[in-house]
C-alpha cells in the first residue's frame, strides 16, 4: 500500500475530506480486479473545526476541553473498491460529552488512549464514560459505520 497524506485542502468540507481520504486509501491498496478493497477515515467536527488525531499531549488536552460539556459531530468517509469501479459515501454521528474535569482529561490523556484516535478519544475504550449520548451509529464513532458497509458489500 502507498502511503496517503492526509491533509485537509483549504476550504475542504470536512465531509469532503473524509471521502477524499478513504478513496485514496482504497485506491493505494487496490492490487487487482479480483479483490474488493475498504478505504476509510474519521474526523470529529466541533463549530466547523475538524478534530484528527492530536499532535500531541498538549493538543489531546486541548481537544477534550473542547469538547467537554458540547455536541459534536464524528464524520466517517468510506470507499469500497471492487471490480466494477468504486461506491464512496460518508456517514455522521452526533456525540454529547459530560461536563469533564481537568483531572479527568488529564487522566486520560495519561493512559495513552488519546494519541491515535480522531478527536483524542475512543468512545469504546477509556472514553466511554464522558459520553452522554449518541444520535446516530455507533460503529461510525469507532471508525467504521459497519451498516452502511455491509449494504454496499451486499450489493456486490
Amino acid at each position: 500500500m502507498r502511503p496517503v497524506e492526509e491533509i485537509r485542502q483549504p476550504g475542504e468540507a470536512p465531509e469532503a475530506y473524509v471521502r477524499r481520504l478513504a478513496e485514496s486509501k482504497a485506491e493505494a491498496s487496490w492490487v487487482g480486479a479480483d479483490e474488493i478493497v475498504l478505504g476509510a477515515d474519521t474526523v470529529v467536527v466541533l463549530d466547523q473545526e475538524v478534530l484528527e488525531k492530536p499532535r500531541d499531549l498538549a493538543d489531546a488536552r486541548r481537544m477534550l476541553r473542547l469538547l467537554s460539556d458540547r455536541e459534536h459531530t464524528v464524520i466517517t468517509g468510506i470507499c469500497v473498491r471492487h471490480a466494477r469501479g468504486r461506491e464512496v459515501d460518508h456517514v455522521s454521528t452526533a456525540v454529547r460529552f459530560l461536563p469533564l474535569t481537568d483531572a479527568e482529561i488529564e487522566a486520560y490523556v495519561a493512559s495513552g488512549e488519546p494519541m491515535d484516535k480522531a478527536g483524542a478519544y475512543a468512545i469504546q475504550g477509556l472514553a466511554s464514560k464522558f459520553v452522554e449520548r449518541i444520535d446516530g451509529c455507533f460503529f461510525n464513532v469507532v471508525g467504521l459505520p459497519i451498516s452502511r458497509v455491509y449494504r454496499y458489500l451486499q450489493a456486490l
